[in-house]
C-alpha cells in the first residue's frame, strides 16, 4: 500500500488493495561423489527429509543439521533451517550438499538455488510514518517495512542513478534496534521509474535485473523481500513481456524475477504480495494458481503476503479459512503484509482488531503481521490509526501492546 501522493493515484490500486514439495535430491554435490540431500517429504507440514549424505565436501562435510547442509536431520517446516516448506535435502528446492554455508551441491528440484533463507521470528512490525521513523518505533514494533522509500520509482528516479539515503536509514535502524527488515517492493505495476516505459525490451530486462542486484549488494542481510506487488490483473508492470511475458507457464515473466533475486539475495525470503487474497475466493484461487504455476516452472517464491486492508467486516473464521488454504494448495506460508482496519468507532474498531489478530497469532500457517501504519494522520486508510501523535493510543493499540506484552 502506498500514501495517496498526488502524482501517484493514477496507479492507485482498485478494491481494498495497496499500495508443495519437492523431493529434495539434489544430484552430486560439488566435491563429493554421490550429493544426495535427502528424499524429505515436503508438504504444508514439512518434515526435512532422512539424513543424507551430501558427498565428502560438497556442503561443507556432506551432513544435515540446522544450516541445511546435505540431508536434513531436522524437521523444516516452513520456516526451518532445514527447508522451507519442508523441501528435502536442506538445500533450497532441493538443491542437494549446499545450505546456507556450503558452497555449491549440484542444482536440482525446482529452482536450482543454494540454501533456503531463514524465516525471522514470528513478528508484529509496522511501516515508516510519512517517511519518517518515530522516535518511540521500537517500543512497539519488531519489524519494520518502508512503506514508499524501497520502491523502485523513489530510489532509481532517473535511470542509472540510485538514491539509497532514505533505505540506508532504515536498514541502520533495523540493524540498531535488532528487528527484521522487509523490502518493499522489487516489481509492481505502479510507482516505477517513469523511464522504464520508454526503453527497448533487452534495455527494459537489463534495468530490472539491474536494480534487484544493486539493491542485494548493497543490502545483503535483508530477511523479507516483496519481490513482486499486486501481480496482474490488480496492476500489470510495463516490462513484462521483456521479461518472458506468460511463457509456457502463464508466468514467465514472475519465474524470471523471482530468479534473480534469489540469485542476488540468496539469504532472503521471497514473497509475492497481493490485496484480497484472504477476502475474496476469486483472488485467492487466483493467487494459488500464481504461486503454484510459478513454483514449478521454477520460481523460488518462499510465502505469500496477504495485505489484508479489507477486513473490516471480515470474520477470522472466514480470513482463516482463506489463510489456511493458500497455504495447503501452495506448501508456502503467508505474511500478513499490510493490516490496517479503517473504522471511526473506538471499541468496534479493537473489538475486530482483538478478533482478527488473535487469529493471526495462534496460527502457525502466518509468519509474521506488518501493521500499515499507526500514528493517526499518517495512515494510508482514513480510520486506520491507532495512536494520536502525543501518543495517546486507541483501545486496540492498547489491547495490542498488552496482547503481545509490550
Amino acid at each position: 500500500m502506498w500514501i495517496a501522493l498526488a502524482t501517484l493515484l493514477s496507479g492507485a490500486c482498485a478494491g481494498s488493495g495497496e499500495d508443495g514439495a519437492v523431493t529434495g535430491t539434489g544430484g552430486s554435490s560439488s566435491g563429493g561423489s554421490t550429493g544426495t540431500g535427502g528424499t524429505g517429504t515436503g508438504g504444508t507440514v514439512g518434515t526435512g527429509g532422512t539424513v543424507g549424505t551430501g558427498g565428502a565436501t560438497g556442503g561443507q562435510t556432506g551432513s544435515g543439521g540446522v544450516t541445511g547442509m546435505g540431508g536434513a536431520s531436522t524437521t523444516g517446516g516452513h520456516g526451518g533451517l532445514a527447508g522451507n516448506s519442508g523441501r528435502g535435502g536442506g538445500g533450497h528446492s532441493g538443491s542437494g550438499g549446499s545450505g546456507l554455508a556450503g558452497s555449491s551441491g549440484a542444482t536440482g528440484g525446482s529452482t536450482g538455488g543454494g540454501g533456503a533463507p531463514v524465516f525471522p521470528k514470528k513478528f508484529c512490525g509496522n511501516i515508516t510514518q510519512r517517511g519518517q521513523i518515530p522516535s518511540n518505533y521500537n517500543m512497539y514494533w519488531d519489524q519494520i517495512t518502508p512503506e514508499n522509500e524501497g520502491k523502485w520509482g523513489s530510489v532509481e528516479g532517473t535511470r542509472g542513478s540510485y538514491n539509497w539515503t532514505a533505505l540506508d536509514r532504515i536498514h541502520t535502524y533495523a540493524q540498531q534496534n535488532h528487528i527484521a527488515f522487509k523490502q518493499h517492493n522489487f516489481v509492481w505495476g505502479s510507482q516505477q521509474p517513469g523511464w522504464i516505459g520508454g526503453l527497448s525490451q533487452a534495455d527494459q530486462k537489463a534495468a530490472v535485473e539491474d536494480w534487484i542486484k544493486q539493491f542485494c549488494n548493497r543490502y545483503p542481510d535483508t530477511q523479507m523481500i516483496d519481490v513482486l506487488n499486486e501481480p496482474p490483473p490488480h496492476t500489470t508492470p510495463p516490462y513484462m513481456a521483456a521479461l518472458g511475458g506468460a511463457g509456457a507457464s502463464g508466468y514467465d515473466w514472475v519465474v524470471t524475477i523471482f530468479k534473480w533475486a534469489r540469485q542476488y539475495c540468496p539469504n532472503s525470503v521471497l514473497i509475492v504480495n497481493d490485496y484480497n487474497i484472504i477476502e475474496l475466493s476469486g483472488d485467492n484461487n487466483h493467487m494459488i494458481d500464481l504461486v503454484t504455476k510459478a513454483r514449478a516452472a521454477g520460481a523460488p517464491i518462499d510465502a505469500i503476503g496477504a495485505q489484508a486492508h479489507g477486513l473490516t467486516n471480515a470474520s477470522a473464521s472466514t480470513t482463516q479459512m482463506y489463510i489456511d488454504k493458500l497455504v495447503s494448495a501452495t506448501g508456502v506460508p503467508v505474511f500478513i503484509s499490510e493490516f490496517d482496519l479503517n473504522i471511526a468507532d473506538d471499541n468496534q474498531q479493537k473489538n475486530q482488531f482483538q478478533s482478527l489478530f488473535t487469529m493471526f497469532w495462534n496460527d502457525p500457517n502466518v509468519k509474521g503481521v506488518t501493521v500499515w501504519g499507526y500514528i493517526e494522520g499518517q495512515t494510508w486508510e482514513t480510520n486506520s490509526g491507532l495512536m494520536s501523535s502525543s501518543g495517546t493510543m486507541r483501545p486496540a493499540m492498547t489491547w495490542l501492546m498488552q496482547f503481545l506484552g509490550r
